[in-house]
């Protein structure tokens, strides 16, 4: 594969490539452009430059920012090299930028490539097909999901993962399994398609995702309605037959204004005869049967005879 950035040089000109990557600049780069090695020596003796990784610089002396960190990751591990992982899901706005993350290159499974400080080298023998249509290089969408998913250390992480980025519209649960049929063995592999059909249902977080499976179908309650739209917001969980609203946030929300539009929320779902309960991370993770028992207790007073099933022997939760 030849140099992605080839053809800029040659439409653009050395100083417009310098420009659009940031103040970055490989040796080969230069090289190419007509430099000699002892120009480029010349620049890092005269510390007008400054070296990021070997054969990489940076045409400046001041710190050394995230976006920079990022060509010059790519620039050094070589011409066939593509974001993945966190990097490529950040690029494709899947998930928050996180500048503390290291950046992940991945490489084809043939090359050796040596990581570096803040930078972590993969290797992938289908290199080649996991690649998005757009320069600078990096994975698809639903492949860069699949790099987090195989590198998280529980189900938990690589659900959450999964959530954030069908939940930012640039990639859907279909496209991620259809990226997990083209993988061989991975990670979390199991229970990857529940996770996703799950998140097709309309569960949006992780916490969404833990109280369908701790609460829901762990005590045999009846499934709510994800994500229902009503007065021009979404409900979390909505059972409609029982009038019961649950509304789920693993955050804290100290702003003023948060806090009204909860609490305005809340009052409106009263107004139409709905009960609201609401669930924190703690509740769920830690306490999920007393969750089910104050919800079994709400669809009861228009159920009374509604079924439920204990998790265990010491589940507070009755038939």
């Amino acid at each position: 594969m030849d140099w992605w950035w080839r053809q800029e040089l040659a439409d653009e000109g050395l100083d417009v490539l310098i420009h659009t990557q940031d103040r970055i600049i490989a040796r080969s780069q230069l090289l190419a452009a007509g430099w000699s090695d002892a120009d480029i020596r010349r620049r890092l003796r005269r510390r007008s430059w400054q070296t990021v990784h070997p054969g990489v610089y940076a045409t400046h002396t001041g710190p050394i920012g995230y976006d920079e960190r990022l060509l010059a990751a790519l620039l050094y591990a070589g011409p066939d090299a593509a974001w993945s992982h966190h990097t490529a899901a950040e690029q494709h706005g899947l998930i928050k930028r996180d500048d503390r993350r290291p950046v992940h290159v991945t490489i084809p499974a043939e090359r050796r490539v040596r990581s570096r400080p803040n930078l972590r080298i993969h290797r992938d023998e289908h290199w080649a097909n996991r690649l998005a249509t757009v320069i600078p290089p990096r994975r698809q969408a639903a492949q860069a999901v699949l790099d987090i998913v195989g590198v998280s250390a529980t189900p938990d992480e690589a659900a959450a993962t999964i959530a954030e980025a069908c939940q930012s519209g640039q990639v859907s649960p279909a496209d991620i399994v259809r990226a997990l049929d083209t993988r061989g063995r991975l990670r979390h592999r199991s229970v990857l398609r529940p996770i996703l059909a799950d998140v097709a249902s309309g569960s949006h977080s992780l916490l969404e995702l833990r109280y369908l499976r701790d609460v829901e179908r762990r005590h045999r309650l009846p499934t709510g309605v994800r994500q229902r739209q009503v007065d021009q917001e979404f409900t979390d969980v909505a059972y409609p037959r029982y009038g019961l609203v649950v509304e789920l946030d693993g955050r804290f929300h100290l702003a003023p204004q948060r806090r009204w539009r909860d609490l305005d929320r809340d009052n409106r779902a009263t107004l139409r005869a709905e009960a609201t309960l609401r669930y924190g991370w703690f509740d769920i993770t830690n306490r999920p049967c007393d969750a089910a028992v104050q919800v079994l207790d709400v669809l009861r007073r228009r159920a009374p005879g509604l079924p439920a099933d204990p998790c265990s022997r010491q589940c507070p939760v009755r038939d």
